[in-house]
């Protein structure tokens, strides 16, 4: 019965990622608040796990969680936050965004055999132009994009779209907890060598930053996440992905209650227009 809350709760939740990204990045470089921010949602994780004494993944499995997790986690929220951090408009990275349910959806053809409808097609592409329309007044005129930036972005949106298909294909068998915790282990890992790697490391510990940790790891990293794996286990890979759909508009709503952003009509139309999309994709007839 709760499962049916979990797409609200997964949106809701992933939307306030955006408010908390803006938290966290003057104080700490992406790739080094990634690796902190992973080492905690691991270490919650694995005592998580331990005291539940849930079936570790061996052999295969352990691998596929991995990579998994290498896909979900550290290479598609560094990106992108690399991508915000290096100067790539708002509106530009929400419309790339935007291209996840499709791209997610032609994997799962490929990977998985799950063939989308034309009703879930049309609902994917009017989902896009929605978020089209929600993210317009984000785009300033003038502003230049760095072509670094931007293929950052894509790498993200490659990155999440096949990490939740291999997710589906390799880990819907396991226990969620310990899987989850091994997710988190192989991000840490990989976020603090790219850290090592290319960044300064410093990080200046203030109460914005401490906020932004607190809250992108408990609603984010174990909340929304958990919320995703339930759904990815679940149900349809593009009846999942087009939810992605619905986080621009909760964003944009938030920024208007929160910090008294404007909100156009153009936007409320896009909220309208992309709520169509993902109600085509993911009702029954």
């Amino acid at each position: 019965m709760a499962a049916r809350f979990f797409p609200v709760m997964f949106v809701l939740l992933w939307a306030t990622g955006f408010i908390g990204a803006g938290l966290s990045m003057p104080y700490a470089e992406p790739f080094t608040f990634m690796a902190v921010r992973f080492c905690v949602a691991a270490a919650i994780m694995t005592l998580w796990a331990l005291a539940s004494r849930g079936a570790w993944p061996k052999g295969k499995a352990l691998l596929h969680a991995a990579i998994a997790g290498c896909l979900i986690h550290g290479v598609y929220l560094s990106a992108l936050f690399w991508a915000v951090h290096h100067g790539l408009p708002a509106g530009m990275s929400g419309l790339v965004a935007g291209l996840q349910p499709m791209l997610t959806t032609l994997i799962a053809a490929v990977l998985l055999g799950e063939r989308a409808s034309g009703r879930q097609w049309s609902g994917l592409l009017i989902g896009f132009c929605g978020v089209a329309m929600v993210v317009w007044p984000k785009f300033s005129a003038g502003s230049g994009v760095d072509p670094e930036s931007l293929a950052a972005a894509f790498l993200a949106v490659v990155a999440i779209s096949t990490g939740t298909v291999w997710q589906k294909r390799f880990g819907t068998a396991g226990d969620l907890k310990t899987g989850t915790a091994v997710q988190y282990i192989a991000a840490a890992i990989l976020t603090a060598v790219c850290a090592f790697a290319f960044e300064t490391r410093v990080v200046v510990w203030s109460p914005p930053l401490i906020v932004a940790l607190v809250w992108l790891t408990l609603a984010i990293s174990i909340g929304a996440i958990l919320a995703l794996l339930v759904m990815i286990r679940e149900g349809a890979m593009s009846k999942v992905a087009s939810l992605f759909y619905l986080v621009p508009g909760a964003a944009a709503i938030m920024a208007y209650l929160i910090f008294g952003e404007t909100l156009s009509a153009i936007q409320i139309a896009g909220m309208v227009v992309t709520t169509l999309g993902v109600a085509l994709t993911t009702l029954r007839r």
